[in-house]
Protein backbone atom coordinates (compact mmCIF):
# COMPACT_ATOMS: atom_id res chain seq x y z
CA UNK A 1 0.00 0.00 0.00
CA UNK A 2 1.32 3.16 -0.94
CA UNK A 3 2.77 5.80 2.46
CA UNK A 4 -0.05 8.05 3.41
CA UNK A 5 -3.23 8.68 5.79
CA UNK A 6 -4.39 5.09 5.50
CA UNK A 7 -1.10 3.28 5.70
CA UNK A 8 -1.06 1.06 8.63
CA UNK A 9 1.56 1.47 11.89
CA UNK A 10 1.08 -0.59 15.50
CA UNK A 11 2.48 -1.29 19.00
CA UNK A 12 4.51 -4.01 18.21
CA UNK A 13 6.02 -6.39 15.50
CA UNK A 14 3.37 -8.80 13.61
CA UNK A 15 3.42 -10.82 10.56
CA UNK A 16 1.28 -10.46 8.02
CA UNK A 17 0.79 -11.87 4.42
CA UNK A 18 -0.84 -10.56 1.52
CA UNK A 19 -4.61 -10.84 0.62
CA UNK A 20 -6.81 -10.33 -2.20
CA UNK A 21 -9.55 -7.53 -2.25
CA UNK A 22 -13.20 -8.16 -2.57
CA UNK A 23 -16.19 -6.08 -1.90
CA UNK A 24 -17.49 -8.18 1.12
CA UNK A 25 -16.01 -9.71 3.75
CA UNK A 26 -18.85 -12.06 5.08
CA UNK A 27 -20.26 -12.57 9.07
CA UNK A 28 -20.07 -15.47 10.97
CA UNK A 29 -22.44 -16.48 13.26
CA UNK A 30 -22.12 -20.03 14.32
CA UNK A 31 -25.94 -20.81 13.51
CA UNK A 32 -28.81 -20.04 10.87
CA UNK A 33 -30.06 -16.84 11.73
CA UNK A 34 -33.81 -16.97 13.00
CA UNK A 35 -35.66 -15.46 10.03
CA UNK A 36 -37.83 -13.81 12.87
CA UNK A 37 -35.31 -11.99 14.11
CA UNK A 38 -35.24 -8.31 12.19
CA UNK A 39 -38.06 -6.50 10.58
CA UNK A 40 -38.80 -5.49 6.91
CA UNK A 41 -36.91 -2.16 7.72
CA UNK A 42 -33.42 -3.77 7.27
CA UNK A 43 -33.02 -3.23 11.59
CA UNK A 44 -32.91 -5.48 14.26
CA UNK A 45 -36.02 -7.03 15.77
CA UNK A 46 -35.83 -5.58 18.94
CA UNK A 47 -38.93 -5.34 20.99
CA UNK A 48 -39.97 -1.79 21.80
CA UNK A 49 -40.04 -1.84 25.12
CA UNK A 50 -37.73 -4.60 25.86
CA UNK A 51 -39.33 -7.92 27.07
CA UNK A 52 -36.41 -10.07 27.28
CA UNK A 53 -35.17 -11.91 30.13
CA UNK A 54 -31.51 -11.07 31.63
CA UNK A 55 -29.19 -13.73 31.06
CA UNK A 56 -28.54 -15.31 34.20
CA UNK A 57 -25.85 -17.53 34.35
CA UNK A 58 -22.65 -15.33 35.82
CA UNK A 59 -19.37 -17.16 34.86
CA UNK A 60 -16.88 -14.26 35.30
CA UNK A 61 -16.96 -11.72 37.70
CA UNK A 62 -15.97 -8.14 36.44
CA UNK A 63 -15.15 -5.22 38.47
CA UNK A 64 -17.79 -2.12 38.55
CA UNK A 65 -17.07 -0.15 35.84
CA UNK A 66 -19.67 2.80 36.16
CA UNK A 67 -17.14 5.36 37.71
CA UNK A 68 -15.61 5.27 34.20
CA UNK A 69 -15.68 7.77 30.95
CA UNK A 70 -16.25 7.13 27.44
CA UNK A 71 -11.98 7.01 26.19
CA UNK A 72 -12.76 9.52 23.61
CA UNK A 73 -12.64 11.88 26.34
CA UNK A 74 -9.12 11.45 27.30
CA UNK A 75 -8.30 12.40 23.75
CA UNK A 76 -10.98 15.60 22.95
CA UNK A 77 -11.79 16.50 26.82
CA UNK A 78 -15.21 16.69 27.73
CA UNK A 79 -17.81 17.66 26.94
CA UNK A 80 -17.64 18.77 23.52
CA UNK A 81 -20.03 18.52 20.28
CA UNK A 82 -17.82 15.22 18.83
CA UNK A 83 -19.19 13.42 21.84
CA UNK A 84 -21.93 10.82 21.07
CA UNK A 85 -25.29 12.18 21.88
CA UNK A 86 -28.63 11.34 22.15
CA UNK A 87 -31.05 13.42 20.01
CA UNK A 88 -34.59 14.21 21.69
CA UNK A 89 -36.10 10.99 23.22
CA UNK A 90 -33.40 8.38 24.38
CA UNK A 91 -34.72 5.55 21.95
CA UNK A 92 -31.94 3.49 22.91
CA UNK A 93 -33.13 -0.04 24.04
CA UNK A 94 -31.14 -2.84 25.88
CA UNK A 95 -30.56 -5.70 24.74
CA UNK A 96 -30.58 -8.64 27.67
CA UNK A 97 -29.84 -11.81 25.46
CA UNK A 98 -26.58 -10.85 24.75
CA UNK A 99 -25.61 -14.64 24.37
CA UNK A 100 -27.66 -14.75 21.25
CA UNK A 101 -25.95 -13.71 17.49
CA UNK A 102 -25.27 -11.29 16.89
CA UNK A 103 -24.99 -9.32 20.38
CA UNK A 104 -22.47 -11.73 21.52
CA UNK A 105 -19.87 -10.27 18.64
CA UNK A 106 -19.74 -6.76 20.38
CA UNK A 107 -17.70 -6.37 23.32
CA UNK A 108 -17.19 -4.06 26.41
CA UNK A 109 -13.78 -2.53 26.27
CA UNK A 110 -11.75 -1.57 29.65
CA UNK A 111 -8.91 0.27 28.59
CA UNK A 112 -5.77 1.10 30.12
CA UNK A 113 -4.06 4.67 29.42
CA UNK A 114 0.14 4.62 29.54
CA UNK A 115 -0.73 6.41 33.07
CA UNK A 116 -2.74 3.72 34.75
CA UNK A 117 -5.52 5.68 33.73
CA UNK A 118 -9.07 3.74 32.94
CA UNK A 119 -11.73 4.12 30.30
CA UNK A 120 -14.59 2.36 28.33
CA UNK A 121 -15.05 1.55 24.86
CA UNK A 122 -16.84 -0.75 22.56
CA UNK A 123 -15.48 -3.18 20.08
CA UNK A 124 -16.90 -6.12 17.47
CA UNK A 125 -15.35 -9.05 16.13
CA UNK A 126 -14.63 -9.64 12.50
CA UNK A 127 -13.11 -12.70 12.80
CA UNK A 128 -11.49 -15.06 15.70
CA UNK A 129 -8.89 -13.09 17.17
CA UNK A 130 -9.37 -9.46 15.52
CA UNK A 131 -11.79 -6.68 16.59
CA UNK A 132 -12.56 -3.48 15.35
CA UNK A 133 -12.80 -0.40 17.20
CA UNK A 134 -12.10 3.30 16.95
CA UNK A 135 -8.86 4.45 16.82
CA UNK A 136 -8.74 6.78 19.89
CA UNK A 137 -9.50 3.45 21.42
CA UNK A 138 -6.31 2.19 21.02
CA UNK A 139 -4.16 5.31 20.48
CA UNK A 140 -4.77 8.60 22.64
CA UNK A 141 -4.49 12.10 20.52
CA UNK A 142 -4.50 15.69 21.19
CA UNK A 143 -4.26 14.94 25.73
CA UNK A 144 -2.15 17.14 26.69
CA UNK A 145 -0.73 14.88 29.19
CA UNK A 146 2.68 13.10 27.95
CA UNK A 147 2.33 10.47 29.94
CA UNK A 148 -1.07 9.71 28.65
CA UNK A 149 -0.69 10.71 25.09
CA UNK A 150 -0.12 7.59 22.46
CA UNK A 151 -0.83 3.93 22.24
CA UNK A 152 -3.14 2.55 25.78
CA UNK A 153 -1.19 0.19 27.85
CA UNK A 154 -3.45 -2.83 27.56
CA UNK A 155 -7.68 -3.27 26.48
CA UNK A 156 -9.51 -6.26 28.39
CA UNK A 157 -12.06 -7.17 25.99
CA UNK A 158 -15.49 -8.96 27.64
CA UNK A 159 -17.40 -10.12 24.65
CA UNK A 160 -21.08 -10.62 25.31
CA UNK A 161 -21.03 -8.73 28.63
CA UNK A 162 -24.19 -8.16 30.65
CA UNK A 163 -23.59 -6.20 33.91
CA UNK A 164 -20.97 -8.27 35.87
CA UNK A 165 -21.76 -11.56 33.05
CA UNK A 166 -19.29 -12.19 31.24
CA UNK A 167 -20.32 -15.51 29.43
CA UNK A 168 -17.76 -15.69 27.30
CA UNK A 169 -15.00 -14.88 29.89
CA UNK A 170 -12.47 -11.85 29.04
CA UNK A 171 -8.77 -11.28 27.19
CA UNK A 172 -6.26 -8.47 27.36
CA UNK A 173 -5.02 -7.16 24.23
CA UNK A 174 -1.79 -5.36 24.37
CA UNK A 175 -1.27 -5.89 20.08
CA UNK A 176 -3.24 -3.22 18.46
CA UNK A 177 -3.22 -1.62 14.69
CA UNK A 178 -4.39 1.41 13.62
CA UNK A 179 -3.22 4.13 10.64
CA UNK A 180 -0.82 7.05 10.29
CA UNK A 181 -3.79 9.26 9.45
CA UNK A 182 -4.98 8.89 13.02
CA UNK A 183 -1.81 7.97 15.23
CA UNK A 184 0.15 10.63 13.72
CA UNK A 185 -2.34 12.84 12.86
CA UNK A 186 -5.29 12.98 15.08
CA UNK A 187 -7.61 13.33 11.90
CA UNK A 188 -11.18 12.31 12.56
CA UNK A 189 -11.31 10.87 9.18
CA UNK A 190 -9.18 7.85 9.70
CA UNK A 191 -10.03 7.16 13.20
CA UNK A 192 -9.79 3.56 12.64
CA UNK A 193 -8.21 0.47 14.33
CA UNK A 194 -8.10 -3.40 15.76
CA UNK A 195 -6.91 -4.97 18.03
CA UNK A 196 -5.94 -8.92 18.69
CA UNK A 197 -6.65 -11.07 21.57
CA UNK A 198 -4.42 -14.01 22.21
CA UNK A 199 -7.40 -17.06 22.16
CA UNK A 200 -9.79 -17.41 19.45
CA UNK A 201 -13.02 -16.47 21.53
CA UNK A 202 -14.26 -15.41 17.55
CA UNK A 203 -15.38 -18.78 17.31
CA UNK A 204 -17.46 -19.09 20.27
CA UNK A 205 -19.38 -15.08 19.42
CA UNK A 206 -19.36 -15.03 15.61
CA UNK A 207 -18.39 -11.85 14.05
CA UNK A 208 -19.86 -9.23 11.95
CA UNK A 209 -19.01 -8.83 7.80
CA UNK A 210 -18.28 -5.33 6.53
CA UNK A 211 -18.21 -4.07 3.43
CA UNK A 212 -17.97 -1.21 0.54
CA UNK A 213 -21.31 0.06 -0.62
CA UNK A 214 -22.11 3.30 -3.27
CA UNK A 215 -23.45 6.42 -1.69
CA UNK A 216 -26.90 5.95 -2.73
CA UNK A 217 -27.06 2.37 -1.29
CA UNK A 218 -25.73 4.21 2.01
CA UNK A 219 -28.04 6.55 2.15
CA UNK A 220 -31.07 4.28 1.03
CA UNK A 221 -30.49 1.79 4.34
CA UNK A 222 -31.32 1.03 7.71
CA UNK A 223 -28.37 1.34 10.19
CA UNK A 224 -27.36 -0.39 13.49
CA UNK A 225 -25.49 0.26 16.34
CA UNK A 226 -25.05 -1.70 19.87
CA UNK A 227 -22.82 -0.63 22.46
CA UNK A 228 -21.70 -0.27 25.95
CA UNK A 229 -22.60 3.27 26.76
CA UNK A 230 -21.70 5.55 30.01
CA UNK A 231 -25.13 6.68 30.89
CA UNK A 232 -26.43 3.27 31.25
CA UNK A 233 -25.99 0.80 34.19
CA UNK A 234 -22.27 -0.41 34.19
CA UNK A 235 -21.31 -3.32 31.46
CA UNK A 236 -25.25 -2.70 29.79
CA UNK A 237 -25.46 -3.64 25.94
CA UNK A 238 -28.02 -1.01 24.39
CA UNK A 239 -28.47 -0.41 20.37
CA UNK A 240 -30.72 1.89 18.50
CA UNK A 241 -31.18 1.74 15.11
CA UNK A 242 -32.38 4.77 11.98
CA UNK A 243 -32.10 5.68 8.41
CA UNK A 244 -28.03 6.68 7.24
CA UNK A 245 -28.81 10.22 6.88
CA UNK A 246 -25.75 11.44 4.86
CA UNK A 247 -22.45 10.13 3.62
CA UNK A 248 -19.15 11.81 2.42
CA UNK A 249 -15.96 9.83 0.86
CA UNK A 250 -14.74 9.28 4.71
CA UNK A 251 -17.87 9.78 7.08
CA UNK A 252 -21.29 8.05 7.62
CA UNK A 253 -24.19 10.10 9.18
CA UNK A 254 -26.98 8.86 11.12
CA UNK A 255 -29.46 10.16 13.34
CA UNK A 256 -29.20 7.35 16.09
CA UNK A 257 -28.92 7.81 19.88
CA UNK A 258 -25.54 7.05 21.55
CA UNK A 259 -23.42 8.05 23.99
CA UNK A 260 -19.89 7.45 25.40
CA UNK A 261 -18.83 4.43 25.60
CA UNK A 262 -19.93 3.52 22.57
CA UNK A 263 -17.20 4.50 20.57
CA UNK A 264 -16.05 2.24 18.39
CA UNK A 265 -18.99 0.38 17.75
CA UNK A 266 -20.04 -1.48 14.88
CA UNK A 267 -22.53 0.60 12.27
CA UNK A 268 -24.21 -1.87 10.33
CA UNK A 269 -26.91 -3.06 7.78
CA UNK A 270 -28.73 -6.25 7.36
CA UNK A 271 -28.55 -7.84 3.88
CA UNK A 272 -30.30 -11.05 3.14
CA UNK A 273 -30.36 -11.15 7.06
CA UNK A 274 -26.40 -11.08 7.45
CA UNK A 275 -24.58 -8.54 9.18
CA UNK A 276 -22.86 -5.83 7.48
CA UNK A 277 -20.40 -2.83 8.76
CA UNK A 278 -20.70 -0.18 6.79
CA UNK A 279 -18.58 2.14 9.48
CA UNK A 280 -16.52 2.24 12.94
CA UNK A 281 -18.97 4.76 15.03
CA UNK A 282 -16.71 7.43 16.78
CA UNK A 283 -18.24 10.99 16.85
CA UNK A 284 -21.35 12.87 17.47
CA UNK A 285 -22.44 16.20 16.61
CA UNK A 286 -25.90 18.29 17.39
CA UNK A 287 -28.29 16.71 14.97
CA UNK A 288 -26.42 13.70 13.73
CA UNK A 289 -23.38 11.52 15.19
CA UNK A 290 -21.17 9.85 12.76
CA UNK A 291 -18.26 6.89 12.69
CA UNK A 292 -15.50 6.11 9.66
CA UNK A 293 -16.85 4.85 6.50
CA UNK A 294 -15.62 1.37 4.98
CA UNK A 295 -14.32 2.68 1.86
CA UNK A 296 -11.98 0.71 -0.16
CA UNK A 297 -8.67 1.72 1.58
CA UNK A 298 -10.52 1.11 5.03
CA UNK A 299 -11.71 -2.43 4.21
CA UNK A 300 -8.57 -3.40 2.57
CA UNK A 301 -6.60 -3.22 5.80
CA UNK A 302 -9.64 -4.19 7.92
CA UNK A 303 -9.17 -7.63 6.04
CA UNK A 304 -5.83 -7.68 6.16
CA UNK A 305 -6.16 -7.31 10.15
CA UNK A 306 -8.35 -10.19 9.73
CA UNK A 307 -6.03 -12.47 8.45
CA UNK A 308 -3.36 -11.85 11.07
Amino acid sequence: MPDGPHTPVTNTVVESGPVTAQNIEEPYGGQPLDPQATTDDGQEGVPRPPTLEAFAAEVWTLPDTSSLVDIGIASFGAPKTIAETVHGPDNRVQIKETTKYAWRANASLLITARDGSQWIGTGWFIGPRTLVTAGHCVCIKGSGAADREGWVKNIQVIPGRNQSSAPYGAATSTVFWSVKGWVEAGDENYDYAVLLVPTPIGKQTGWFGFGVFDDPTLTASMANIAGYPGDKPSGTLWWDAHQIASVNPTKVFYDIDSFGGQSGASVYMIRDQKRIAVAVHAYGGPVTNSGTRISPPVFQNLKNWKAL
